[in-house]
């Protein structure tokens, strides 16, 4: 029995690379599936092959958990669907998207042809090179938390009580020097303000003698 060598590769991770061999007689769903024993993503979610030529143009679907849509139109289905019924070509091509809610778009090409190893269970992996990139709105944790629920890589520790003086001591010096607490940086020192003030005052008293000579009037 043939056996296709499959290369899968991210479309926009070209360092993302999967080989896969599998019977000529088992169907798209079990690609499908092997595909992602080796990603980690859920596998249960809708997705579709297409035929495809050399510049990656979508033709004819093969689809797994189709919407009422396309079930109505008869799309072909990957359960069931052996894949020696799509190969025309020894080196065919097959675009492939993943999870159509969030999807992940793959190339599938393929690129031998290999006699069954009695023995061996298909499919399998036989290359894998890249870190699959993370799902869309999945939750990471880098790190495991202790018993507290504190993680470890923040190592924080309780801030002590904050004192107003010792933080105003510890200004620098320069800035320090020229600083009056209480006063907006553009308010004049202490003695201007006095002399400012006295101005004010007397001009008070200018005014009020005017208006009391008013009034002799």
């Amino acid at each position: 029995m043939a056996i296709y060598r499959f290369k899968v590769s991210f479309e926009d991770y070209d360092d993302v690379i999967r080989e896969i061999d599998i019977k000529s007689t088992q169907t798209f769903e079990d690609l499908h599936h092997a595909i992602h024993r080796t990603t980690g993503y859920n596998s249960e979610k809708s997705s579709s092959f297409y035929v495809s030529n050399d510049h990656w143009i979508k033709a004819e679907e093969i689809a797994f958990l189709p919407n009422q849509r396309k079930t109505e139109a008869g799309v072909a289905l990957m359960t069931g669907t052996k894949l020696y019924k799509f190969i025309d070509d020894p080196h065919q091509k097959f675009y492939y998207t993943y999870n159509f809610e969030r999807p992940y778009d793959f190339h599938v090409e393929l690129i031998k042809i290999l006699d069954e190893e009695k023995g061996k269970e298909y499919p399998t992996l036989v290359r894998s090179s890249g870190e699959a990139p993370k799902p869309p709105g999945s939750v990471v944790i880098p790190v495991e938390s202790d018993e507290e629920g504190d993680f470890d890589f923040l190592d924080l520790e309780e801030p002590d009580e904050i004192n107003e003086v010792e933080v105003m001591e510890g200004i620098d010096d320069d800035l320090g020097e020229n600083l009056v607490v209480g006063n907006h940086p553009d308010e004049p020192e202490s003695e201007e303000k006095d002399d400012i003030m006295d101005e004010f005052a007397d001009n008070e008293n200018l005014d009020a003698d005017e208006f009391d000579s008013k009034e002799d009037y």
